[in-house]
């Protein structure tokens, strides 16, 4: 198969990426890059470690001169986020993401890139595999699971990693290094349903929610985006109070660490009652256009005639549904008051489920104040009382509290100074990284986050620029070389 990115610099870094790119690896379905890694390890000579969960653990021995230096951890994740666009006919468990070059940029045909955090195993790989790299002892640690929760930093066994420093690489902008970010936990509603035989002398109709941006739910929260899941609630309530209509289901986004960029709900509506109803859903789209004509300017809402259900939601569970869709915290919460522009806790309702027997809300909670995430989901717990919802916590994550004295902190700004004449810029971050778990498995080590330029993570639009990777991954070898 010929390569893409054939002729790219670094030549290991983009050749690794191209073959991350032929390899289906979205949370959970990690086994077969897992693989890939351990067989990439052995080939190399290199001592690796598979563990029960997949997370792969790597050493590779110092350099002569450098065998009394600091252990070096380099780590990211193995997974990704499957995303694409409406109607794209692509498998996230067989196909291969089909990516091309656009000037500086990698892009793909539709889905997400996958360079959060294929990008990070790269440049690990390219290390490793290099004949002529002066380093430290180098620890490579690529973790399973970690969009949806964390689960392979959960999982780690402590026994089999040690280091003193840790360099995570699941920044996503050049010339800023992390040194702290927000903890999380995912909070998902179970909303029983009660349902009633549908009136069969009803028109049923699928409106949707679509064209919105989107965007990570972390990086992005402060875009002002709008969110389809708490648009659709909006809508059903309007419609409630307009027209007499049963909800049969309701539907909306792909990930709960994603901002909804589509929502649907399918409602049944009386014949003499159709204009009505036309006219509420032109008014929430004009309404919405107005709202996010600058962060969201091709939201727009369908209609579609379907097939009349057999059964709709009771009256209780309807009013229960639009409740909660109204009441539940989302976006940016609260602000820090210590770091300028940096959002302090937030929540974003990413996906919105139908099953035989619930409705099921979830939600990504993040903060940077443990207490203020408690804070938020007690306000969830509250309405979940009031609604006869109950709330579930799953893959609580703490967050990553700043260091005041980080040797790597120093030796990056100094290496980084010498080599672009400007400094580097030393942040917070609110997306969760999985610094904070991974200080609870290996120690109050040292650490940081880096990255190249990513745009438009988790969505479709995702794009990876080709000289800024190059310029991050060679400030990093530089870096690992300064540590002799």
């Amino acid at each position: 198969m010929e390569r893409v990115l054939k002729g790219l610099e670094p030549e290991a870094v983009f050749r690794h990426f191209e073959d991350l790119t032929r390899i289906p690896r979205g949370s959970g379905n990690e086994k077969e890059v897992s693989d890939f890694l351990v067989e990439f390890a052995k080939k190399n000579g290199l001592e690796v470690i598979q563990e029960e969960c997949l997370n792969v653990i790597i050493n590779k021995p110092a350099t002569p001169g450098y065998e009394n230096s600091p252990r070096v951890i380099l780590q990211g994740h193995m997974d990704i986020v499957c995303a694409k666009e409406e109607g794209l006919e692509f498998d996230f468990e067989k196909d291969p993401i089909q990516i091309c070059v656009d000037g500086d940029m990698i892009r793909t045909r539709g889905t997400t890139l996958g360079a959060d955090n294929g990008i990070a195993v790269a440049m690990i790989m390219a290390i490793l595999e290099s004949k002529d790299l002066p380093h430290p002892p180098l620890t490579a640690l690529i973790t399973v699971a970690e969009e949806t929760g964390m689960d392979g930093v959960l999982n780690l066994n402590p026994e089999n990693i040690s280091g003193d420093i840790l360099i995570n690489i699941d920044s996503e902008e050049e010339g800023t290094a992390l040194s702290s970010c927000a903890g999380g936990v995912n909070n998902i509603i179970h909303l029983p349903i009660e349902w009633k035989e549908a009136d069969l002398n009803k028109e049923a109709y699928k409106i949707s929610i679509k064209g919105l941006l989107g965007g990570h739910s972390g990086m992005e929260i402060d875009k002002n985006r709008g969110n389809a899941i708490k648009l659709l609630g909006r809508m059903l309530e309007k419609l409630d109070d307009k027209v007499d209509i049963d909800v049969a289901g309701v539907f909306g986004g792909e990930k709960m660490n994603a901002i909804a960029k589509t929502a649907s709900a399918i409602v049944l509506i009386k014949n003499s009652e159709a204009d009505d109803f036309k006219d509420v859903v032109k008014e929430c789209e004009k309404i919405f256009k107005n709202e996010f004509m600058t962060s969201d300017p091709d939201i727009e809402i369908s209609l579609e005639k379907v097939e009349t259900p057999k059964k709709v939601f009771s009256q209780n569970t309807k009013d229960a549904l639009i409740s909660i869709l109204r009441l539940i915290p989302n976006g940016v919460q609260t602000m820090s008051a210590n770091i300028n522009g940096l959002v302090e806790s937030s929540n974003n309702i990413g996906v919105l489920d139908t099953k035989e027997d619930e409705i099921i809300f979830s939600s990504a909670v993040r903060s940077s104040v443990k207490t203020l995430k408690e804070e938020i989901n007690k306000r969830i717990e509250k309405i979940c009382k009031l609604t006869g919802a109950k709330m579930e916590l799953v893959g609580d994550y703490p967050e990553w509290e700043y260091k005041p004295d980080s040797h790597i902190r120093n030796l990056m700004k100094k290496v980084y100074r010498e080599m672009y004449g400007k400094e580097l810029k030393i942040d917070a971050i609110h997306a969760g990284l999985e610094c904070g778990l991974l200080k609870e498995k290996v120690g109050d080590i040292d650490m940081i986050s880096i990255g190249p330029n990513i745009y438009d993570v988790h969505t479709p639009s995702e794009h990876l620029s080709i000289s800024s990777t190059k310029r991050v991954y060679e400030f990093l070898c530089e870096v690992l070389k300064e540590m002799k």
